[in-house]
């Protein structure tokens, strides 16, 4: 369970943040209230607008679970957004060659290959942390641009449609595609939620997840414990990559059925701000990743009816941390009793 102290400071900060989002919104000349009732419809006004919200959130869940994992490790992977691309890459090269394969073998085939390629994407990162000492902020960095370039090359070269019109792939068989449940959800938004829980027995209610908790509070700590903190940063790295690469896989063959560039909507990096606004505990990011998932499906509804820019769902994402930033700091009332408290 999530402590009660854990979540009224992200939930003040989400409800601060449209406070602002609304006084921007009135500065601007428009009307806030017609802006957020928009914003509100689009997300879950009926039951498109409910599943276009759950669709949304679900590759965030996952990229929000991938960073919360690394981050509680201590290291800090930055690079759930290439990740995301390489899993969605591997899942279109593999479900599209077995598409002669009954299901679900394609299906499955195409998600363990996501789940790989995002695994050994994080594991460069961890590799050179822990053989050369390579910040992995800068790794994961760059392996974000190495991923959307690749696959930019593979969209234009061995992956382009049999077509050759369009810098995309040809569209992945019925049977390597996510199977739909009600209306447009498909399975991987159950699977989604079932990761979550595991990945919150994992860190919470086994040995593996206790050393990597440990490593990420103090590693001093955890080699006087007798741990490994370096074989436990690349175990939680290369589960971090793959949740992210299930996360590609899952917007492949759940959404759109083919592969072409700018696919991401930048799922990876708003996993940091789900993640951090989460306090990077499993069933927070569950929360704060529905929180930004309805965001983001609502915001086409308040431009189309309320004239407001789709640009505001972004300022409230960025405003949202920065006041749960403030609220941490340790110059604050609230962080100084807790400092004080024994």
């Amino acid at each position: 369970m999530v402590r009660r102290s854990g979540i009224l400071a992200p939930a003040a900060a989400a409800g601060a943040a449209l406070v602002v989002s609304a006084l921007t919104v009135f500065l601007s000349g428009s009307d806030p209230g017609v802006a957020l009732t928009a914003l509100a419809r689009g997300a879950l006004g009926d039951r498109f607008a409910l599943s276009d919200t759950l669709l949304k959130t679900c590759p965030l869940l996952l990229t929000g679970l991938a960073v919360a994992v690394a981050f509680r490790t201590g290291i800090w992977n930055i690079g759930a957004e290439g990740q995301l691309m390489v899993g969605a890459l591997a899942a279109t090269a593999v479900g599209g060659s077995c598409q002669d394969l009954p299901f679900p073998v394609p299906l499955f085939a195409a998600v363990m290959a996501a789940a790989l390629a995002g695994a050994l994407w994080a594991g460069l990162a961890a590799a050179l942390r822990v053989t050369r000492n390579v910040s992995e902020v800068i790794a994961t960095i760059m392996l974000n641009f190495v991923a959307a370039r690749l696959v930019g090359w593979a969209v234009h070269g061995p992956l382009m449609e049999a077509a050759r019109r369009y810098p995309q792939s040809d569209a992945l068989p019925a049977s390597a595609m996510l199977p739909l449940l009600v209306g447009r959800i498909h399975l991987g938004v159950p699977l989604a939620l079932l990761l979550a829980l595991m990945i919150w027995g994992l860190l919470f209610r086994t040995a593996v997840g206790f050393r990597w908790r440990v490593c990420g509070q103090n590693l001093h700590a955890a080699e006087f414990a007798g741990f490994r903190p370096r074989r436990e940063l690349v175990a939680a790295m290369l589960l971090s990559g793959a949740l992210a690469g299930l996360a590609g896989a899952v917007e492949i063959l759940g959404v759109t059925g083919r592969l072409y560039e700018q696919f991401s909507a930048g799922q990876g990096y708003t996993a940091i701000a789900v993640a951090l606004l989460a306090r990077l505990h499993p069933a927070g990011v569950t929360l704060t990743a529905l929180f930004f998932g309805a965001l983001a499906a609502g915001s086409g509804a308040m431009q189309r009816t309320a004239g407001v820019s789709a640009v505001l769902v972004a300022v409230v994402q960025a405003t949202t941390i920065l006041i749960l930033l403030a609220l941490d700091s340790p110059r604050s009332p609230s962080a100084r009793q807790r400092s004080a408290t024994p």
